[in-house]
């Protein structure tokens, strides 16, 4: 008779189901990603269980514990490793005082993956797709200009107040991870699709309240994480890219990766992203390396 699997506290329950859906919307993964971090942490759940132990309540020494009785091979270990620091640094973040069991936890070394970044053409297909005769289409042809003109996180540009800008300046100050302020340059085209939402759209989806928010639902509220990853992929998909390539957090990768094509410093490109370390921003020179390799190997004669 087939023993029957440990049964998962609701509240560890609630809380994955709470952490998939904020990686999800601001992170674009792909629904096999989401799924295994799912099964991941949902295995430590059961595992936790039986030792009298939750998902919020597990120290450091209980997923080494964890690891050492679910042995898997090595990417699938860095997998899980990730789900578990995804999963604590949400619940850190969300909860003050929380301590992070997986800090001082050791990284599997795997090969880094490089971000996935859109060509330039597609993202010209991508901007021009929202019908601006329209009032959502103002409103998303702007969200558009200004995620990939400025590289925001999605959660930072659904999350941007309308004091928040500055278009006589051409900048927009956004408050990114840590609570750190910084001013991002929003060019000429971003700001005269912004112009012309907040003339024409904005007005309207106000219903003659004044909401804090810079992008407003059809409904006059703030826009959510989810709200714009489904328009993005409708977009993407009206005009011939696949779901699988694109995501909110793909149109950041394509900013980042075509300012390095063009010419852009490291260190500004960093400030410009909001990262803390220098090393974070450099897997893009990685990007940027792999697609002349491509374009030396499609056009030299010798390629």
């Amino acid at each position: 008779m087939q023993q029957e699997e440990p049964s998962i506290a609701e509240a560890d329950r609630r809380s994955i189901d709470a952490f998939i859906e904020r990686v999800w919307s601001e992170d674009g993964l792909s629904d096999r990603t989401l799924d295994a971090y799912r099964r991941d942490l949902e295995g430590l759940a059961r595992w936790l269980g039986t030792q009298g132990q939750s998902l919020r309540s597990a120290q450091r020494q209980h997923l080494s514990a964890y690891h050492g009785s679910q042995p898997v091979a090595v990417r699938s270990l860095a997998r899980r490793q990730s789900a578990f620091r995804r999963y604590y640094a949400h619940v850190a973040r969300t909860e003050a005082g929380f301590e992070d069991p997986t800090l001082l936890i050791e990284r599997p070394k795997t090969p880094r993956s490089l971000p996935k970044a859109l060509a330039e053409r597609e993202i010209e297909r991508l901007l021009d797709a929202p019908d601006v005769d329209t009032t959502l289409g103002l409103r998303d042809r702007a969200m558009l200009e200004l995620m990939y003109a400025s590289g925001l996180r999605v959660s930072e540009l659904v999350e941007l107040p309308l004091a928040s800008l500055n278009l006589r300046q051409g900048v927009v100050r956004v408050t990114g991870k840590g609570g750190k302020d910084r001013l991002v340059p929003i060019g000429e085209v971003a700001a005269e699709r912004i112009e012309a939402y907040l003339a024409a759209a904005r007005p309207v989806l106000t219903r003659g309240r004044q909401p804090a928010a810079l992008f407003l639902s059809k409904r006059g509220e703030g826009m959510t994480r989810q709200m714009f990853w489904t328009l993005v992929k409708r977009y993407a998909m009206g005009v011939g890219i696949v779901s699988k390539r694109i995501s909110p957090h793909v149109l950041r990768h394509s900013f980042a990766t075509h300012l390095l094509n063009h010419g852009a410093d490291l260190r500004a490109l960093q400030m410009l992203l909001g990262h803390s370390a220098l090393s974070t921003t450099q897997i893009y020179t990685l990007v940027a390396k792999e697609g002349l390799k491509r374009l030396h190997a499609q056009h030299h004669p010798r390629g």
